[in-house]
């Protein structure tokens, strides 16, 4: 790649990469990467790793760093915004940030494995409190989070899953039972959604065992094979059959949600209704 083409930043966007850069440089101690302490005497003294520390953590040419930071890099790879974002120790956010910034387009994956799997706990006072919808959370892993007693009355002996994907593909209650018309209708709807979170969370060593146990299913496998690498088909409003414990056959209608600071996570609202009240309707 030709590191001294000038990348097509705005002067404001070049100031906003240099400010979130610089602010993340000065918080990082040089020590902790390895470099010797600093001695009285001329020199540099602004706190924090300098660019060319920079450029050394990031294998580098002198230089690289300062034109990176300063806007004047084209379109930098993936594995350098990688290095850079995990040598500053960026968050998710920022890891969005720097790509929709620098690349224009958002970022192909997560940059922490375990992003997703931690919410704040204002979430269950919130979701717990709904009434008249199913409400729950599950995160990245698609544990479950937190719900509501609504979505506790949908289970048989009320009892929720403790991961919810793995309960949808694996559990034969749930295939047999709750979900009906599990293999034409719910495996292709919510399939695909696995296949994605392996994507963007290669590492992660729970999605990858939840996949590998769907694979080796001799129920669920062959139509995980055929159908799970299609683009998600879910939209909001989306419909799926469904026997509810208290209340019978019917329809689930589902909305989903992403908290903004847990990526990956699902809040889920859903509304059931009995066949018998669609057919009233």
């Amino acid at each position: 790649m030709d590191w001294t083409r000038q990348m097509r930043l705005s002067a404001d966007d070049r100031r906003s990469l240099k400010k979130v850069l610089q602010a993340r440089r000065a918080a990082i101690d040089p020590v902790t990467r390895g470099f010797p302490v600093r001695r009285p005497g001329p020199g540099r003294r602004v706190a924090g790793l300098s660019q060319e520390q920079m450029d050394e953590l990031l294998l580098r040419a002198r230089g690289t760093y300062n034109r990176f930071e300063n806007g004047r890099l084209t379109h930098p790879g993936a594995d350098f915004l990688s290095s850079v974002a995990k040598v500053l120790g960026l968050s998710e956010q920022e890891w969005t940030f720097l790509w929709q910034l620098t690349r224009k387009e958002n970022p192909p994956s997560t940059l922490h494995s375990s992003s997703g799997t931690a919410l704040a706990g204002v979430w269950r006072r919130v979701i717990e409190g709904l009434t008249g919808t199913l409400a729950y959370i599950n995160d990245a892993e698609w544990n479950l989070v937190t719900h509501n007693e609504d979505f506790r009355l949908l289970f048989p002996r009320g009892q929720p899953p403790a991961n919810v994907m793995r309960w949808m593909l694996l559990d034969p209650e749930a295939r047999t039972e709750v979900l009906t018309d599990w293999a034409g209708q719910w495996a292709p709807a919510i399939m695909p959604h696995l296949r994605q979170a392996v994507e963007l969370r290669p590492d992660n060593p729970a999605l990858v065992r939840l996949e590998r146990d769907v694979l080796a299913d001799p129920v669920a496998g062959a139509l995980y094979r055929e159908g799970a690498a299609v683009p998600l088909p879910f939209v909001d409003g989306s419909e799926l059959p469904l026997r509810h414990a208290v209340h019978g056959p019917g329809r689930l209608t589902t909305c989903l949600a992403e908290p903004i600071l847990a990526p990956g996570a699902r809040i889920n609202l859903s509304i059931f209704t009995p066949d018998g009240d669609r057919q009233r309707g």
